[in-house]
């Protein structure tokens, strides 16, 4: 089994290499953001709380976020592997995320941060806008996005980096050169 968390800033590019992961790969996707949507789309009583937050623009608190993965990694207990998409988001987050994943005798074996400027991301994210029209990219809510971003979550890095399972993806270029680069660090 591999476990697999894809990191990176709103409009990096995790839910179109995710797709091309899980077709090679076999991984269960687990995306927190689809998990929200999900949640709040089928008004579950994590979703209307979900919903309440997510419409502000801040970050959903970890317990909620952890309860929605835990359903999750439950229902597939026969998985090759997970690929954590936006997840995790905060130190806590991982720690906990590590806990999980070695009490069910398994862990998060490579992390993949995509690394994209702010620049190209408003750009991705303009172009998203247009075609996927998601709530969450309005500007409003992705400045919250994006400053959630820059300022708190991306120090998970250093937590993984320690431990030597931090691997940085350029994230600009050709979808193929970037989903090449990311099978490189899964095979070796």
């Amino acid at each position: 089994m591999i476990n697999l968390v894809l990191f990176g800033p709103p409009g990096a590019g995790k839910g179109t290499q995710s797709e091309k992961l899980i077709k090679k790969y076999g991984f269960v996707h687990i995306s927190t953001g689809d998990l929200f949507r999900w949640h709040t789309k089928n008004d579950t009583a994590l979703g209307k709380r979900v919903k309440e937050i997510m419409n502000s623009g801040a970050l959903v608190p970890d317990e909620i976020t952890i309860a929605m993965l835990k359903e999750e990694l439950d229902k597939n207990p026969q998985a090759k592997g997970f690929l954590f998409d936006g997840f995790p988001r905060t130190v806590p987050q991982a720690e906990a995320l590590d806990k999980f994943m070695k009490d069910n005798g398994s862990a998060i074996h490579f992390v993949v941060a995509l690394d994209v400027t702010e620049e190209e991301l408003r750009v991705r994210i303009a172009k998203r806008k247009q075609t996927e029209n998601r709530a969450d990219d309005e500007e409003e809510k992705l400045n919250k996005r994006v400053n959630e971003y820059f300022t708190k979550t991306i120090h998970v890095l250093p937590y993984y980096e320690k431990q030597k399972r931090l691997n940085t993806v350029h994230g600009i270029g050709e979808i193929e050169e970037i989903f090449g680069n990311i099978c490189k660090v899964i095979d070796k």
